[in-house]
This record gives structure tokens, C-alpha cells and sequence, in this order.
């Protein structure tokens, strides 16, 4: 039992992550790149450690994660989901601090569709009264 793999599905948007929460030093990987290499700003590099952050196991577990769909904000939010569900994995004892914080709520929020006879979802061609 040296190696315990913890696994975790975020989704957010149109992505999905599959995360793997492994003990180690705290190294984030994400499609085979490092974060600092995968994600821009650094805002987003926040989000996605807030979970870690908020249990105080930064330096406890290696993430290597698996995301496709959707851009970088989205993505950075279904690794955040994904690394949540696998720390109450791996110990249900966080599970209070992360649904306080609403890191296992999934966002459902999605784009709306567009309409026919509209530019956008609900934005409609310019009016002209002549």
C-alpha cells in the first residue's frame, strides 16, 4: 500500500479533468506539462491549488491531471472540482471545508445557444424605424 492513487472527475463549462491525487512534494501536472507551462495567469494557477491551499496539503499530494474541452478558464475550474473530489478521497475528514468553500458544487452554468433570426444568444439585429 506505498502507492495510493486517489482519483477525481471535475467539470466545468465544456471541460473535463480527470485528476490523480498521488503523495509527494506537491508537483502539478497537467496534460504532461507542468502548471506554470500549461496555465498563463496566474490567477488561474490559483484557482486550481485553492483547494489544496484551503486543507493545507500543498506539499502532500502530486497532481497529474488529464483535461480536454473548453478554453483555459474553464478547464482551470474542472481541475479545481477534480482536485477537490479526490482529497475527500482520500480523506473525508476535508470534506466540510471544501463543500463550505463550494469547491464540490458543480458550476452549471453553460453558454446559452443561439437563437435563429438573433446575432447572438439573446443579442438581435439593429433596429431601424426608416
Amino acid at each position: 500500500m506505498s502507492n495510493v492513487v486517489y482519483w477525481g472527475t471535475g467539470r466545468r463549462k465544456t471541460s473535463v479533468a480527470r485528476v490523480r491525487l498521488v503523495p509527494g512534494q506537491g508537483k502539478i501536472t497537467i496534460n504532461d506539462k507542468d502548471i506554470e507551462e500549461y496555465l498563463d495567469y496566474e490567477t488561474l494557477r490559483r484557482e486550481v491549488k485553492s483547494p489544496l491551499t484551503i486543507t493545507s496539503t500543498l506539499n502532500k499530494y502530486d497532481v497529474l491531471a488529464r483535461v480536454h474541452g473548453g478554453g483555459s478558464t474553464g478547464q482551470s475550474g474542472a481541475l479545481r472540482h477534480g482536485i477537490a473530489r479526490a482529497l475527500v478521497k482520500a480523506d473525508g475528514e476535508l470534506k466540510d471545508t471544501l463543500k463550505k468553500a463550494g469547491f464540490l458544487t458543480r458550476d452549471a452554468r453553460m453558454v446559452e445557444r443561439k437563437k435563429y433570426g438573433l446575432k447572438k444568444a439573446r443579442r438581435a439585429p439593429q433596429f431601424s424605424k426608416r
